[in-house]
C-alpha cells in the first residue's frame, strides 16, 4: 500500500502495470460526463494501459459522454434505456451492439444503470465497475451523500468486477481519501474522481492480466 502526495491511499501497491503484447480489447459504458471514459482513454493512448477502446456507449442522449468520444474520436452509440419496457429487453439489444467488435471485457464508467443475467452471462468476470466508496460500504447511487451523513473520516472508491448482487464482486483496486470537515457532496465528488482516474486503468490492466491468464489455460 503507498501513500500518494495527497493523502490518497491506493491497495494493492502496484509497481508495475501488467503488460499485454496484444491489447486489450475494451468497450465502455457511460451515462453521465464521461471523465472516466476519458481517463481511460488517455492511459491507452500515451502507453499507460495496453488497451484499445473500441466503442463507447452510452443511454443518456444528452450526457456530455458523447461529446467527449466525439472530441476522442471513439465510435459512439447512445441506446436510450427509455425505449425499452425492461432491463433484459434493453441488454440484448446493448449485447446486439457489443458482439461485432469481439470485446474481452466491459468497462462501466459512470454506468448508471443495474445490470441484469442477461449481460453478465455474456461477458462472466469480464464487467468492470468503478464506484465511489470503499466498498463494500456505502453501495447504490448515492453513496458519497450516505458516506457524509455517516460521519466517516475515510472514503474514496473502488473497481470491481460486477456480479448480479449491486456494487459487488471481486474488489480489483482501491483508493481512500480523507472526508475533510470543510467536504460537501460536490468537492468530495471532485477529490474521489481524481483518484478515480488514477485506479481505472490499474484495476482494468489486474482484470485484464487474469482474463488473458484464463485464456491460456
Amino acid at each position: 500500500m503507498n501513500y500518494t502526495e495527497n493523502k490518497c491511499l491506493i491497495s494493492p501497491h502496484i509497481d508495475r502495470i501488467p503488460r499485454f503484447s496484444q491489447p486489450l480489447k475494451l468497450g465502455v459504458l457511460a451515462s453521465g460526463k464521461g471523465s472516466n471514459f476519458k481517463a481511460l482513454v488517455e492511459a491507452s493512448r500515451n502507453s499507460y494501459l495496453d488497451a484499445d477502446i473500441s466503442l463507447l456507449v452510452v443511454n443518456n442522449p444528452e450526457c456530455e459522454a458523447i461529446r467527449r468520444a466525439e472530441e476522442l474520436n471513439i465510435p459512439c452509440t447512445c441506446l436510450d434505456h427509455r425505449n425499452f419496457s425492461s432491463r433484459e429487453l434493453y441488454e440484448i439489444e446493448l449485447l446486439k451492439i457489443l458482439k461485432p467488435f469481439a470485446l474481452e471485457g466491459l468497462v462501466m464508467a459512470g454506468w448508471m444503470r443495474i445490470v441484469t443475467s442477461t449481460l453478465i452471462e455474456e461477458y462472466p468476470n469480464r464487467i468492470i465497475n468503478i464506484h465511489p466508496s470503499l466498498l463494500p460500504s456505502f453501495k447504490g447511487a448515492h453513496s458519497i451523500n450516505q458516506a457524509i451523513r455517516a460521519g466517516v473520516k475515510i472514503t474514496g472508491c473502488t473497481v470491481h468486477l460486477v456480479q448480479a448482487d449491486i456494487d459487488s464482486g471481486p474488489i480489483l483496486i482501491q483508493a481512500s481519501i480523507p472526508i475533510l470537515e470543510t467536504d460537501t457532496k460536490k468537492s468530495l465528488l471532485a477529490r474521489i474522481q481524481v483518484e478515480e482516474h488514477k485506479i481505472l486503468p490499474l484495476g482494468v490492466a489486474i482484470a485484464g492480466k487474469y482474463w488473458r491468464e484464463l485464456r491460456v489455460e
